[in-house]
């Protein structure tokens, strides 16, 4: 049975359009009220860290699994939800690089005037790869990270960043923008959000019926229709 106190949940932002559409059809079915505040990622940690009350929190597994050692998250409550890939953008009508081969993207970020990514688990990711590939250093002065919560789409849409990484669920939504692609295998950054039980909440019935319904077969439609697999 639904419960009538709202279900709050705080997540990272790649994951707030397609949890605004599973949050809609969850409530079509039931009478719970959902509540959902989508922030940047390390933002999200940081307050779930310090003890603001939530029920839910819905960020990359690594980031939950960080929660629940801290002891901010049930342990045991864990629900994979997406797993999210990496795409790349430029703005609408711009020359279009080839980003087939780990090559390719090598000589089409060496050839960017700016470079965009995000603070979350893929900026980490391109910072190693850059720095693995050796033009760390060569491209430094280019890169535009984007602050926590703004998309890197909105900065290639605005022209102020020539060829944009984020993840594939963030960009799918942003006019203005050409999206070229996911990245090649060889580099592809494979992201799993996970959602977790806040130790904070007192509706674990009701928290768990919103993660069935976040993890089945129903919601697999919406998912992909982000741009996102289920986990």
């Amino acid at each position: 049975m639904a419960s009538n106190n709202n279900i709050s949940i705080i997540s990272s932002m790649a994951t707030r359009q397609v949890l605004s559409e599973l949050i809609a059809q969850f409530q079509r079915d039931s009478a719970q009220p959902v509540s959902l505040e989508s922030v940047g990622g390390v933002d999200a940690a940081k307050r779930v860290q310090g003890g603001e009350a939530f029920d839910v929190v819905i960020l990359a597994a690594n980031a939950i699994e960080q929660l629940t050692q801290a002891g901010r998250i049930v342990p045991g409550s864990r629900v994979d939800l997406v797993h999210s890939g990496v795409s790349v953008a430029v703005q609408a009508g711009a020359k279009r690089p080839d980003i087939s081969s780990e090559e390719a993207v090598r000589q089409a970020v060496l050839a960017a005037r700016t470079l965009g990514y995000s603070t979350g688990p893929s900026g980490v990711h391109l910072t190693k790869l850059f720095e693995r590939w050796g033009i760390a250093d060569a491209i430094k002065s280019r890169i535009v990270q984007a602050p926590p919560g703004v998309p890197v789409g909105s900065l290639v849409a605005r022209g102020e960043v020539e060829l944009g990484f984020q993840q594939l669920s963030e960009l799918i939504h942003q006019d203005g923008i050409d999206v070229l692609g996911p990245l090649p295998p060889a580099i592809q950054i494979n992201t799993i959000f996970s959602a977790g039980l806040s130790a904070t909440s007192t509706q674990a019935r009701a928290v768990r019926a919103l993660l069935d319904f976040m993890a089945s077969p129903a919601a697999t439609d919406i998912k992909r229709r982000n741009g996102l697999e289920p986990a």
